[in-house]
């Protein structure tokens, strides 16, 4: 007796036969996602789809005066070319000077593609928009030392316990405590 295993595209529930060319998407941000990628399995042909479907977007960080962090906007490429009106989009990028870096906006708003797990030691701690998750929080309150010395050392901002909203963030308030009642 022999089993046969019967797959379905996770878009369309169709069934995927032997031979066909199963693909795999990546879903990195929607609306109705958590915090982090999800993949499904779809048919060649549902991936080439959406592929043919994608819109064209300009995204942009603003940094808006009075305000620390800059807002990440993704907004329709025609659009946004069209909000150059002394010379052409193409020309004005070419012409533009290289975006200034520095570690606070690095690290707040890094690249899609550049994102790391801020549940890993090497992430744990930095600044970003996100929600913090129970595993970063874990990481932060385990090598709390380790960690502010870390972005110290990356010149980013240290997380302080005297900070209430650092303290809730991060899930600090026990550390907080315990480190004022301990002797200096």
């Amino acid at each position: 007796m022999g089993q046969k295993t019967v797959m379905f595209s996770d878009l369309s529930g169709a069934i995927m036969a032997q031979d066909d060319t199963v693909a795999r998407i990546v879903i990195r941000e929607h609306p109705e996602l958590g915090d982090s990628p999800v993949e499904i399995d779809v048919l060649s042909d549902e991936a080439r789809a959406i592929e043919k479907a994608a819109l064209q977007v300009a995204v942009v960080d603003l940094y808006l005066p009075g305000e620390d962090e800059p807002h990440r906007v993704t907004m329709d490429a025609d659009s946004f070319d069209k909000l150059a009106t002394e010379k052409e989009m193409s020309e004005l990028l070419i012409t533009a000077r290289p975006a200034r870096r520095s570690s606070r906006t690095s690290a707040a708003s890094p690249a899609r593609g550049d994102r790391g797990s801020y549940a890993s030691l090497e992430q744990a701690g930095k600044p970003h928009k996100g929600r913090v998750t129970d595993a970063e929080k874990r990481l932060v309150f385990e090598h709390f030392d380790e960690i502010n010395e870390r972005l110290a050392g990356q010149g980013l901002r240290a997380i302080s316990l005297a900070d209430p909203e650092h303290a809730e963030r991060y899930g600090l308030a026990d550390l907080a405590r315990k480190r004022s009642t301990e002797p200096a």
